[in-house]
């Protein structure tokens, strides 16, 4: 059975959405859809999948998905798995070769995200790999952030990282 590019997308962005591996493996082995094969609304699956289904998000990677994928916001799906608190999502597409310095159109990196949305576990994770002298478009670094969300643990956290690696600044 022949599909189009555009129902395939649907489908399997439509599986990836609805976290069934089983459907989105099909899609990929047995018919052969590329992973970043968009719906009608130009997302691949990586970008609308249940972020927390790491399961997933590996099939994906796995086949090839661009785990760098921007929205027309400029949002990755590490923005999406920072903000929504997946740690374990963030890890897969960041041992995938995803960037955790990408800015949105906002110019909030999926730090900025993870304080705003007070993930502290995935703070801890991206501190260390994070660019914390990145100013998002209303100034603020992810230091900065920390304080305005009243957030006196990650502030340290961040502190004590800018103290020990003084290049992480810029």
């Amino acid at each position: 059975m022949v599909v189009s590019e555009n129902d395939a997308g649907r489908s399997l962005t439509a599986a990836a959405a609805r976290g069934n591996t089983a459907e989105v493996r099909r899609m990929l082995e047995e018919r052969r859809v590329h992973p970043d094969t968009a719906n009608e609304f130009g997302r691949t699956a990586l970008q609308v999948m249940m972020m927390g289904n790491t399961s997933v998000a590996s099939l994906l990677l796995e086949h090839g998905a661009n785990p760098n994928a921007q929205d027309r916001f400029g949002v990755t799906p590490v923005h999406d798995a920072a903000r929504t608190g997946f740690l374990n999502t963030l890890r897969a597409l960041v041992d995938h070769g995803a960037s955790v310095n990408s800015p949105d159109s906002w110019g909030a990196l999926p730090l900025h995200l993870a304080i705003r949305e007070g993930h502290k576990d995935v703070v801890e994770y991206l501190v260390p790999c994070s660019n914390l002298g990145h100013h998002n478009s209303s100034g603020q670094t992810a230091l900065d952030l920390a304080r305005a969300c009243c957030m006196p643990d990650v502030v340290e956290m961040l502190e004590r990282q800018l103290e020990s690696s003084p290049a992480l600044q810029s």
